[in-house]
This record gives structure tokens, C-alpha cells and sequence, in this order.
């Protein structure tokens, strides 16, 4: 993602997590402490390798984890599943500067259950001059709180209705009627199904639930001839597994990916897509013309966007423009496009992702006629880009991470 997210002021926060922070520079310890503290966050333990934050993870109970990967005696994706282990609940973000090797290792260490990444300067001076990581690093934090608020209010009800359940033979015996807990998560029933009550007409609660997303009506019958997917914060992971999923259908349509990443990270990225998927995928190039059965990534640092040349024709169209929604790439800036060009032939995912980049796209892809699925908020590590959408209406479909391949190929099939 594009240093345009230090545009953004950070203020004390109103959800302080526990944090830990691991790195070998007392420099980068200190400053990233102190930049969480004067933002309200807690620095419950600092490490300076692997090996002392595993001693310490049981100890210190952390929220979040922020992880260096290059440290002595152990390094960072030696130590992630054992922090993992030690404290499952843990959000580990792994930091790392901008080379081809970290890349790696850092969607590596993606796929071992880390739920974010961080770019940091390559130098502990521009660690202290860069406002763009500072904001970064507080950013994320303050994304991933929103995980944590899930956790532990989904935590709360499940024990107040084991609280309830086993004091219900005594309220039963004084006649006394007590309402379970209520779960407010919602999800988009199959097409044509009817949609039940979550709780049983017996003992739902006076209160009337939160309504639930208000969903687009499902297009009509058109044959998708393109998929374009939008993510961000737990995305790389995501992506890959929904991608995979599609099995042969992939090879149906062009797939146009924007993940906000930052350069280096993109092209990595594309590699892993493509041995994930068995597909050529590669970061996209300006001019490319558009083929099915690829995956075309956006670049980090550019947008990707389409546009039409002579009848048949589409090419990506990549452009060093301003920041959209404070990010470059932009998920909107594809959706736009593609809506203008394909239309109601357009197929969108929006995976989880920190911010509402997509929703303005999205829009446009629904007046056009075209398909729009977005992850639930169970499943996404943040309901950030999924949720606006879902709550401004605008998608057909929500749906948890692994059901997605399988709507999405009902789509892609051309019928319902």
C-alpha cells in the first residue's frame, strides 16, 4: 500500500491492545514502543530474537505480535508457530524490509497463520524519519483491534449462553424464562432458499436482532466473461485459497487481482497465485492484452485499471495516478473500469481488507448489471472493504471464505 496512509492523522485510540515487539535493533524496539504507547496501545514485552519472545508469549499475553523476521539464534518464521502455539488466539504481524527474500519469507509466514505484513526502511535512521511506517505500523494496529472486539465479544456470548444453559433447569424450576444469547453474524442464504429465523420463535429475545445486510437482488442470467478480486489486510492468504478453489473455471476468464501490497511484494505474490493455482500470473504490464485462463496482478505502488482498444480488445491499462481511498493500487480504480468495459459480465470478490476501497467500484459493477460477492465478517481478519460494501447494500452475495468458490463458480457458469 502507498505511503499516502501517513495523509491520515492517528489518534489516541479507543481500543488499546496488548501488544509484543520483537526485533533485533534496541533502536527499532524503542521507537515502534513508544509510537504504540503515544498512540494508547500497551507494550506488554519486547525481544530482541525469537527464542525470548516464545519465552515470554505465555507470560506477557499479547493481542498482537509484531515480528521481525531477520533476528539471531531465532528468527521470525522459526518462531511463528511456536508463538502460534504457545498463545493461539495471537495476531502476529511480521515486519520486514522491502527485498525479494523477505517478500518470500513474509508470505510464507502468511500462510503459517501470520495475519499481516509491514514494510519497514531498510536503515534504523529511516526508521526514525519515516512518518509513512509510523502511520503504517498504527494503522494496522488499529485495524486488527477490530479482530480482537470480534473475539472477544463473540467469547462473552458464548459463555453468557453457557452461563444460561446450565441455569436453566433452576429457572425452569422457578418458572422464570430467560433468552439465550442471540448471534448477530448474517450471511446470504442460496438463491431461491427461504430465510429462517437464526433463533428458534420459542426463545427469541423481546428486543428485536440487528437487521441483517440488505442484499442486491441477483442479476440476471448473463455469462461472466471476467473476475476481478479486491483485498487487503489477511488478503494474500485469502486470495489463494478462494483462487484455488475455482479449480478449471479459472481458466474460463481473465483474473484481475488488486491486493494492497507494496512493490517487491506484488510480484512475489503473483508467483505464489500461480503455483498455487497452476496458472500463468504475473504482475500486470501496461498495454497487456487481456487472455483467459491468467491472473494479472496489480503492481505495488500503480494502478492497475482496463481499457477497450478497437472491438474485442481489452488491455490493462497501469498508471502512476494519485492515491484512491489513500491506496495505490486501488481496488476502485479496476472496478470502475471493468464496469465501464464488461459490464454486467462482470464478476467481483471482495475479500477481507482494513478501509472501504471497492465500495465506490462496486457500485458501479451492480448499476452495470454485474455480480458482486464479498467475504462475511466471520471468516475476514479485518470487515473493513467486505463490510462497506455489504452495508451499503451492494452485494449479492455474503458469504464465508469457503463458500465463495463454489458461488462464485455459479457465476461463472453464465447461470443460477
Amino acid at each position: 500500500m502507498t505511503s499516502a496512509l501517513a495523509q491520515h492523522t492517528v489518534t489516541p485510540t479507543a481500543n488499546p491492545m496488548r501488544i509484543m515487539v520483537v526485533d533485533d535493533s534496541v533502536v527499532i524496539r524503542g521507537l515502534t514502543a513508544r509510537w504504540l504507547e503515544e498512540a494508547g496501545h500497551q507494550v506488554v514485552a519486547t525481544a530482541s530474537n525469537g527464542r525470548i519472545a516464545v519465552e515470554q508469549i505465555a507470560r506477557a499475553e499479547p493481542e498482537i505480535v509484531l515480528l521481525d523476521i531477520e533476528m539471531p539464534e531465532m528468527d521470525g518464521i522459526t518462531a511463528l508457530p511456536l508463538l502460534l502455539a504457545a498463545r493461539p488466539r495471537v495476531s502476529i504481524v511480521v515486519v520486514s524490509t522491502l527485498t525479494q527474500r523477505n517478500a518470500q519469507t513474509s508470505l510464507k509466514c502468511l500462510a503459517l497463520g501470520a495475519v499481516d505484513y509491514l514494510a519497514k526502511p531498510e536503515s534504523h535512521r529511516g526508521v526514525s524519519t519515516s512518518m509513512t511506517f509510523r502511520h503504517d505500523l498504527l494503522l494496522k494496529i488499529e485495524g486488527l483491534s477490530s479482530r480482537h472486539r470480534r473475539a472477544q465479544t463473540g467469547l462473552a456470548a458464548s459463555q453468557a449462553s453457557a452461563s444460561q444453559t446450565m441455569a436453566a433447569p433452576a429457572r425452569a424450576a422457578v418458572g422464570a424464562a430467560s433468552a439465550p444469547a442471540v448471534n448477530r453474524l448474517y450471511r446470504a442464504p442460496a438463491p431461491g432458499a427461504m430465510v429462517r429465523s437464526a433463533v428458534p420463535a420459542s426463545t427469541a429475545p423481546a428486543a428485536a436482532p440487528a437487521s441483517p445486510p440488505r442484499l442486491r437482488p441477483i442479476a440476471a442470467n448473463i455469462h461472466r466473461r471476467v473476475l476481478v478480486v479486491g483485498a487487503s489486510t489477511g488478503g494474500p492468504r485469502a486470495v489463494g485459497e478462494f483462487l484455488s478453489g475455482l479449480g478449471p473455471a479459472l481458466k474460463t476468464m481473465p483474473i484481475c487481482v488488486v491486493q494492497h501490497m507494496p512493490p517487491i511484494f506484488t510480484a512475489v505474490f503473483a508467483e505464489h497465485l500461480g503455483a498455487q493455482t497452476g496458472l500463468q500470473s504475473a504482475e500486470g504490464r501496461d498495454g497487456e492484452v487481456l487472455e483467459a485462463g491468467r491472473i494479472y496482478v496489480a503492481p505495488g505502488g500503480k494502478h492497475m485499471g482496463l481499457r477497450r482498444e478497437g472491438g474485442n480488445i481489452v488491455r490493462l491499462r497501469i498508471d502512476d495516478g494519485p492515491p484512491v481511498n489513500f491506496c495505490k493500487p486501488a481496488v476502485d480504480v479496476l472496478f470502475h473500469d471493468v464496469a465501464a468495459i464488461f459490464g454486467g459480465a462482470t464478476l467481483a470478490v471482495v475479500l477481507t481488507g482494513m478501509g472501504a476501497d471497492g465500495t465506490h467500484g462496486a457500485r458501479a459493477i451492480g448499476e452495470a448489471g454485474g455480480a458482486i460477492l464479498v467475504q462475511d465478517e466471520a471468516t475476514s481478519t479485518v470487515w473493513g472493504m467486505p463490510g462497506s460494501i455489504a452495508k451499503a447494500g451492494l452485494a449479492h452475495e455474503i458469504l464465508p471464505l469457503q463458500a465463495l468458490a463454489p458461488a462464485a463458480k455459479k457465476y461463472m457458469g453464465g447461470g443460477r
